[in-house]
């Protein structure tokens, strides 16, 4: 169960209306996030189980989904692949009690962009789901083209080219991708990737096996773009660059 307890003495962030979708086999959890969520400014729906949240998705498509991993019917990760496969684009916020560096992987893998452990606090689950929701925001109202020797990444269609091959990239991938990019011919420390991707901090293991995943769909022909800068960091350039 979440708890009450207060991380800051700073304001809560509000809602301006945005739709959630809370999914969570938990009645008493799921009607504490519901309330909670609904307070905060939200218009809230919840499901019971993988089945349900899809058919909540496809009614009417949420700006938001709050996923537990653990579901009687179908666990999140496998919810969260589908709705990708459908096209869906929207921030994924896993729940669970899981938290080995696997269990994290292959949650973003599946397109989550965060992940809260239980037990968790209430306030850090509001301060959470604001951040998903700004950054998305922000995604939404700019679609430049960014360009790097011969990798594309079109913001506003979210597609990522090396020449004329097409990578499909994971929500979490899109997004470590877009930070070396932008940041390119610079070295990003593990530190400063989680704290600009997430905004917080997963153990280091975490990013490590995200940007070898990364690596191995865009590098996957020469010349290699990632390089990991040992004792550093990683970054995006051409071999022998810098």
């Amino acid at each position: 169960m979440p708890s009450a307890s207060p991380t800051s003495g700073a304001p809560l962030p509000r809602g301006t209306g945005q739709r959630l979708l809370v999914v969570d086999d938990d009645p008493r959890t799921a009607e504490l996030l519901e309330t909670t969520l609904s307070l905060a400014g939200y218009a809230v729906t919840t499901a019971g189980g993988g089945a349900e949240a899809l058919r909540a998705y496809a009614t009417r498509p949420p700006d938001l989904l709050v996923l537990d991993v653990m579901l009687p019917d179908t666990d999140g990760f496998t919810v969260c692949r589908r709705l990708v496969g459908q096209g869906a684009r929207l921030p994924v916020l896993f729940l669970t009690a899981r938290d080995s560096v696997e269990d994290r992987v292959t949650g973003f893998a599946m397109g989550a962009d965060d992940y809260l452990t239980k037990p968790f606090s209430l306030p850090e689950l509001l301060a959470r789901v604001h951040a998903l929701l700004r950054r998305a925001g922000r995604s939404a109202e700019e679609s430049p083209v960014l360009r790097f020797a011969d990798l594309t990444v079109d913001e506003g269609s979210r597609r990522v080219r090396r020449g004329d091959r097409l990578i499909a990239l994971s929500p979490t991938e899109y997004a470590l991708l877009r930070y070396l990019l932008i940041n390119a011919d610079q070295v990003m420390t593990k530190e400063q990737i989680m704290d600009h991707v997430w905004q917080h901090r997963f153990g280091a293991g975490v990013v490590e096996k995200l940007v070898s995943r990364l690596r191995a769909k865009v590098d996957a022909h020469s010349p290699a773009l990632i390089h990991t800068m040992r004792g550093f960091g990683y970054s995006l350039r051409l071999p022998g660059g810098g």
